[in-house]
C-alpha cells in the first residue's frame, strides 16, 4: 500500500507541475507561478485523496534526493559565465553581504515592533536560507522547525511570485542584479525562477543562495547564545 501511495504521490506532483508550466505560459501572472499554483493544487488533491503529509513524505524525500544533482548542475552556467562573474565580483560580494544583513535585521525589527515571541523571532531570522540549512540552524538556536519551514517556504514562494516583477517595476534589468536579489532573498525557490529567466540570472542566484546560507548559519547562532 505504501508503495502505491508513494508512486501515486510522485505521479501527481510531476503531472501537476508540468500542467502548471503550461498554465503559466498561457496566463502569466504571479498566482500562476508554477511553485505557487502546483503547491496549492497538490495540497487539494492530497486532501481529496485522503493522503496525509506523513504518507506523502516518502515521495517527497525521493524527489528531494534529485535536488542535489540539480543544484550542482548550476555550476555549469556559473563556469560558462565566470569571466562576467569575476568582472562584477566586488558588487556581487557587496550585494550578498548587504542583502543577507538586511534580511536578518528586517526580521528582527519586525518581530520587535509586533512584540513577537522569541520562537517566532528565531524562525524569522533564517527565513531566507534554504530549508536543509535552515533546519540545522534552527536546532542550534532552539527555533521551532515547523515555523522555520513555513517561513522559509512563504519567503521563497513570495520571491518567486513577485520578485522578478518587482525588480522590473523598479527598473532593475541587469541579469547579475536580478539573479543576486532572488538568490539572496528567496533561496532555492527564487533560484528556480531565475534559471527560467536566463542562464546568468540562474548562475548568480545559485551563488547568492549558497553564500547567504553559509553567512547566515555563521551569524545567527551568535544572536541566540
Amino acid at each position: 500500500m505504501t508503495i502505491i501511495i508513494t508512486l501515486y504521490s510522485i505521479a501527481v506532483t510531476v503531472t501537476v507541475y508540468l500542467l502548471s508550466l503550461k498554465v503559466t505560459r498561457k496566463y502569466p501572472t504571479p498566482f500562476t507561478t508554477p511553485v505557487f499554483l502546483s503547491t496549492v493544487a497538490i495540497i487539494l488533491i492530497l486532501l481529496v485523496s485522503h493522503i496525509s503529509y506523513q504518507n506523502y513524505q516518502i515521495a517527497k524525500d525521493i524527489m528531494s534526493y534529485f535536488l542535489g544533482p540539480a543544484t550542482v548542475a548550476l555550476a555549469i552556467p556559473l563556469y560558462k559565465n565566470r569571466t562576467m562573474m569575476l568582472k562584477y565580483l566586488t558588487p556581487i560580494l557587496f550585494g550578498m553581504i548587504v542583502g543577507s544583513t538586511v534580511t536578518i535585521s528586517s526580521a528582527v525589527i519586525l518581530a520587535k515592533l509586533l512584540h513577537l515571541s522569541q520562537h517566532v523571532l528565531a524562525a524569522l531570522t533564517i527565513k531566507s536560507i534554504t530549508v536543509p540549512v535552515a533546519s540545522e540552524v534552527a536546532k542550534n538556536i532552539g527555533a521551532n522547525q515547523v515555523l522555520v519551514a513555513g517561513f522559509v517556504m512563504i519567503t521563497g514562494m513570495f520571491g518567486a511570485m513577485f520578485g522578478l516583477k518587482l525588480l522590473s517595476l523598479l527598473n532593475i534589468h541587469h541579469p547579475i542584479s536580478r539573479g543576486l536579489a532572488l538568490g539572496t532573498i528567496s533561496h532555492g525557490i527564487g533560484t528556480g525562477e531565475a534559471v527560467k529567466e536566463g542562464e546568468i540570472q540562474g548562475a548568480i542566484s545559485g551563488v547568492a543562495m549558497a553564500f547567504t546560507a553559509v553567512l547566515t548559519s555563521f551569524i545567527i547562532p551568535w544572536f541566540f547564545r
